[in-house]
């Protein structure tokens, strides 16, 4: 790998690769442990008595975990993969790249999870669905605010400004 190949302009890619990776070991756990929660209530006695709307929400909560563990682990799996049996090299600025959007759309994934799981929950306390609906809402809006309009949107205006 040439020195071009190793590095770009926002640096070395071994780095950004680190970092991602980084981020990522906070993140796979937070998931797996949605994940395992979810797996759990099927099982349940009280699963049965759910209302049709609370078994969709449980679905897409699930699912959406589901997404969320694959695609934020395929990172890891690819450094796995590449290298040793390919022969690729295992950190390309296209690798970094490819996976920065699979733990972008992981990312997606959870959050989706997060606030279906939230309206179960609401659901099942409150027994109003308008109550269950406002509490996802403000979980959902939050959620996009913290993990996305900020690095997106907040954070590249001070940049700008700088």
């Amino acid at each position: 790998m040439t020195a071009d190949e190793n590095t770009t302009k926002d640096g070395d890619v071994d780095d950004q690769f680190r970092a991602l990776l980084e981020g990522l070991r906070l993140t796979i756990p937070a998931v797996a442990v949605l994940f395992s929660f979810l797996l759990t209530l099927p099982l349940q006695a009280a699963f049965s008595e759910l209302r049709t709307v609370e078994k969709v929400v449980f679905y897409v909560a699930f699912i959406s975990a589901s997404l969320a563990t694959v695609l934020v682990v395929a990172p890891s799996a690819h450094q796995r993969v590449r290298a040793p049996i390919s022969g690729i090299p295992r950190r390309t600025p296209s690798d970094v790249a490819a996976a920065t959007w699979l733990s972008i759309a992981g990312t997606i994934a959870f959050a989706v999870s997060i606030a279906a799981a939230s309206y179960l929950v609401s659901a099942l306390i409150f027994t109003n669905d308008l109550a269950a609906g406002l509490i996802t809402a403000v979980v959902a809006g939050v959620t996009a605010w913290a993990w996305f309009y900020m690095p997106a949107v907040s954070f590249s205006r001070d940049d700008k400004e700088k």
